[in-house]
């Protein structure tokens, strides 16, 4: 069967995606999620002592060395499990920009394929009043030094969930969800006024000479999502983008 990598989400773990998973083994896939518990996140605190952290210069190793090798087990463990040479990463929100990491400096031997499910792939603009880089750097340092997706010599899929449109101000009540969603857009995109998956917007998830893909009415985490707030993981959603695998 061919194999498939799923990469969990900054502060998401491995159990979010098991429905996500069930779903893609019902599609005839073999399905590995990378081990990642929700405490290994505060390993990314280890930035936190570095000069660059505080200069805004931040470089992703070592400080997600940890998450590096927990991809580089999952797709060892995916291959075993299924007998594939190659596996399709599936790269879900900051496991896509990571998953950019992995192979500029792993290879892609191993890698069939890349789909991502709103990863911020681009860094914030620099000089937009009230907005700080919260990566501190490493989306600079990821487009600066990562391959493009022209260059890597596998297909990737960028996706991006249209689910809520932010606004700048907030006007009566009914803007309060846009506005505040429209604040973290902000911060990634620098636009309050962009749609995006209510987490991360469609410009940032898209990446050029990528397969952009942009979903209609599509929620940015497993976590808190269903029928009516579907992720890019509900089977409805997923079969749109299925034959991306």
């Amino acid at each position: 069967k061919p194999a498939v990598v799923v990469l969990p989400g900054l502060g998401n773990c491995t159990e979010d995606y098991d429905e996500f998973a069930s779903e893609l083994e019902l599609r005839g896939f073999s399905a590995t999620v990378a081990a990642v518990g929700r405490p290994d996140w505060l390993r990314n605190a280890a930035g936190l002592t570095q000069l660059a952290y505080w200069q805004g210069t931040l470089e992703p190793r070592p400080t997600v060395d940890w998450y590096l090798s927990r991809i580089a087990d999952a797709v060892a463990a995916a291959k075993e499990k299924s007998g594939a040479d190659r596996v399709a990463l599936v790269a879900h929100s900051a496991g896509g920009w990571m998953s950019r990491v992995y192979m500029q400096d792993f290879g892609v031997d191993d890698i069939r394929c890349v789909v991502t499910l709103g990863s911020p792939l681009n860094a914030v603009p620099k000089d937009v009043p009230g907005v700080v880089d919260q990566t501190r750097g490493i989306l600079t340092y990821v487009e600066a030094n990562c391959a493009k997706p022209t260059e890597l010599g596998v297909p990737v899929t960028c996706l991006a969930g249209k689910w809520l449109l932010g606004v700048e101000t907030l006007g009566g009540a009914g803007d309060a969800a846009g506005f505040l969603v429209g604040q973290g857009y902000k911060q990634v995109c620098g636009s309050a006024a962009a749609w995006g998956d209510g987490i991360t917007p469609v410009a940032t998830a898209h990446l050029d000479g990528a397969d952009n893909v942009t979903l209609e009415g599509v929620f940015h985490t497993p976590i808190g999502s269903s029928d009516e707030r579907p992720w890019y993981g509900t089977p409805k959603v997923l079969d749109q983008w299925v034959d991306k695998l």
